[in-house]
């Protein structure tokens, strides 16, 4: 008896174009090949057309070489969607982020985490689909992702959507996020490399210090203590209150994580009356930001300001001073989500997800220096 066309396509197997319609001779109806005429060409069952194109090692390998030859030589291809279906995977990874697209490419520490990303998914055979808001909405555009899990960058613990978010039940990796306790993460160590961060400027004498910082990514919400930008805000608070100086709220201003961001954090603390001799910047681009807006009003760096950055992205070293920022492992960062999450989609994965913690260490620079008074009561002593 001759298999029906329907176990073909539970194979994942189905015409190349048209509608699956065929002639009397089970031949395309179109002229276009069907696996029943790769089947009859290489003298196989349709199920052996199936298993070359789904599971190649349930054939002898000349057997499953002869069949992909013989199917591309007639143009045959198995339907994405359906053998999509019939697998139960997409052989798609989704980086899933609170932000617009324009916004979170415009920050170089997003391109450089997606290098790590891309290096891993395409090394195991994965595409990547990036998923934004959809008209306003993350879990909208959740829900329409054909993905087999989530690497989540930056999602935070109160979007309002979270709950939504989480119900989709698709494996998902946080990277710098706790939002979903019983997934995987991706961290760094965040309190590490902020504490060095303020504990180097204040041993150059800095005392009036500014904090910049990453605006929260949804609308709305608010940085929470257990997210980036609360641990690194409590270390740098709590290394300057070692030695004595208070960053009160009014030192913290917070925008987007661009060049352009950081200038106009910048420029709004010193409209604000504010004199900082040091500036500690929670991201790279932001600070590259606040160079620029300092020289812009003929501020040296680092004789009239210091600046500390985040990051160390690839172009930290090639600004005028090379600036001083503490290092994380971005791109590995990337490598690590994509890792965990295909532990996680195999069908025995690890019943406890893995937390991983990634190291960090300041990087000293050109942008740093003795604070301006300081300097000055060495060359009055000089002198």
């Amino acid at each position: 008896m001759a298999e029906k066309t329907r176990g073909a396509v539970d194979d994942g197997i189905v015409p190349s174009g048209g509608n699956g319609s065929a002639g009397g001779d089970g031949s395309s109806r179109a002229g276009r090949a069907r696996i029943a005429d790769v089947a009859r060409a290489a003298g196989v069952s349709k199920t052996a057309v199936s298993f070359a194109f789904n599971s190649p090692e349930r054939l002898n390998p000349e057997t499953a070489e002869r069949i992909l030859e013989v199917a591309d030589d007639l143009g045959y291809r198995p339907h994405p969607v359906a053998r999509m279906l019939t697998q139960r995977r997409t052989g798609t990874i989704g980086v899933l982020t609170p932000q617009a697209l324009s916004v979170a490419f415009s920050n170089p520490f997003f391109g450089l985490f997606n290098e790590g990303v891309a290096a891993a998914a395409e090394s195991s055979g994965h595409a990547l689909l990036f998923v934004s808001p959809l008209h306003g909405s993350l879990a909208r555009a959740v829900g329409r992702a054909m993905v087999d899990g989530f690497v989540a960058v930056g999602l935070p613990e109160h979007h309002p959507e979270i709950e939504q978010i989480r119900r989709a039940g698709l494996p998902t990796i946080l990277v710098d996020s706790h939002a979903f306790p019983a997934h995987g993460s991706v961290l760094t160590d965040d309190e590490t490399g902020a504490r060095l961060a303020a504990e180097h400027l204040a041993a150059l004498g800095h005392r009036e210090i500014l904090v910049v910082g990453v605006e929260p990514a949804a609308p709305m919400a608010s940085h929470s203590p257990d997210g980036v930008m609360g641990r690194r805000l409590g270390a740098y608070r709590s290394a300057l209150e070692s030695v004595g100086v208070d960053l009160p709220d009014e030192r913290v201003l917070v925008g987007p994580a661009t060049i352009e961001g950081g200038m106009a954090c910048f420029r709004r603390a010193l409209d604000d009356g504010l004199h900082p001799t040091a500036v500690l910047v929670m991201s790279d681009a932001m600070a590259i930001g606040v160079m620029h807006a300092a020289a812009e009003l003929g501020l040296s760096i680092p004789r009239d300001l210091s600046v500390v950055g985040f990051d160390d992205i690839d172009g930290a070293r090639y600004t005028s001073p090379p600036l001083t920022t503490v290092r994380q492992p971005v791109r590995r960062k990337g490598e690590e989500a994509v890792r965990l999450l295909l532990s996680q989609v195999e069908p025995h994965a690890p019943a406890a997800p893995e937390q991983v913690v990634l190291p960090t260490r300041l990087i000293v620079r050109g942008t740093t220096g003795p604070a301006p008074s300081l300097r000055e009561e060495v060359g009055v002593a000089a002198s």
